[in-house]
């Protein structure tokens, strides 16, 4: 099933956009950080940019990664923006309203592409992002009209603007309003369904870019992920790792984290699953085998991690890839 959504910021001034309007911040918890430094992984690896540049190109279309636990408005400021939303920016009012249909559209796309039409009848669409069985983002689309805004439709428009205390000319609401992209309903089926595709894409290569972040980081970190790389298949601890790059314990483990986005022990998991899913390619090597080749301990703790990481056990994975 499909629905859609409009998204504006608002802002407590008429200079700077706030990232949620008062009343929307999420409380903070453990694994959403997780959430956010999975989705920060992915949206600064090089096939999300060339993907979203491609995607932008092909549809005009403006398109973001959004983790669960966020109410930022996904498509401000973005290139492909819609000027009627940007316009709606202005104020803390609008923006609300769009922050209620964004988390509208968000609970009903837990499991499946939704689309949901905003009060000025614009539409957004959202498609779930999983690792696992674990939810992490929204790639979201969206700031259409699934067909040619009418003329009854703006002044029931301008009625909300005016509801909101939007600070604009009729005229320049009616000039943004009106060149807003117009999409036919087997376009934003097309749209939302290479949208669902590429979600499945990033779910697939989600351990090997969040251990292969291209972003800058500090020379220490990207020395302490070589060491890692270089001696992973050995009983490894935080303690070993921190003496090879010079530093103590308690500031390389929170300086990791930081840079990072997991904690030490769960990064050195997802070298050794990222390896052990090579390994998986030879049939004639034992399930145990691949496990301590690549440092696990034991082979339940490699078969609990492994399908914590990937969403399937080893058997099943291998299976998978030995079936294709």
């Amino acid at each position: 099933m499909q629905t859609i959504i409009a998204k504006s910021v608002a802002t407590t001034n008429d200079e700077a956009a706030p990232a949620a309007a008062p009343g929307f911040t999420p409380a903070p918890s453990e694994n959403g950080q997780g959430n956010r430094a999975l989705v920060d992984a992915l949206t600064s690896s090089r096939i999300y940019r060339d993907y979203e540049r491609a995607f932008g190109d092909l549809t005009g279309l403006p398109m973001a990664l959004q983790p669960v636990e966020t109410w930022q408005l996904p498509h401000h400021g973005k290139r492909n923006e819609n000027s009627f939303c940007a316009l709606l920016s202005k104020k803390n009012r609008s923006c609300a309203a769009c922050l209620q249909t964004q988390e509208h559209l968000c609970q009903q796309a837990s499991n499946e592409a939704e689309t949901v039409t905003c009060p000025v009848g614009l539409s957004d669409s959202a498609v779930p992002v999983r690792m696992s069985d674990r939810l992490v983002g929204f790639l979201q689309i969206g700031q259409v009209f699934r067909k040619p805004p009418t003329e009854a439709q703006f002044k029931k428009t301008l009625q909300l603007c005016k509801k909101w205390g939007v600070e604009t000319t009729p005229e320049a609401l009616r000039k943004a309003y009106f060149s807003g992209k117009v999409v036919s309903p087997k376009e934003h089926d097309s749209a939302v369904k290479l949208l669902t595709i590429f979600a499945q894409h990033l779910a697939m290569v989600s351990n090997q870019v969040f251990i292969q972040r291209e972003n800058s980081e500090p020379p220490v970190i990207a020395k302490a992920r070589a060491f890692i790389a270089e001696h992973q298949t050995e009983d490894l601890s935080l303690g070993q790792v921190a003496k090879a790059v010079n530093m103590s314990s308690y500031y390389f483990c929170k300086m990791f984290k930081k840079v990072a986005g997991i904690n030490f022990t769960d990064y050195v998991a997802r070298v050794r699953i990222e390896k052990s899913k090579n390994l998986l390619l030879n049939p004639n090597l034992r399930i145990s085998e691949i496990a301590f080749e690549v440092g696990f301990q034991s082979l339940t703790h490699f078969n609990r991690v492994f399908k914590k990481i990937l969403g399937q056990s080893p058997t099943e994975y291998r299976a998978q890839l030995l079936a294709h």
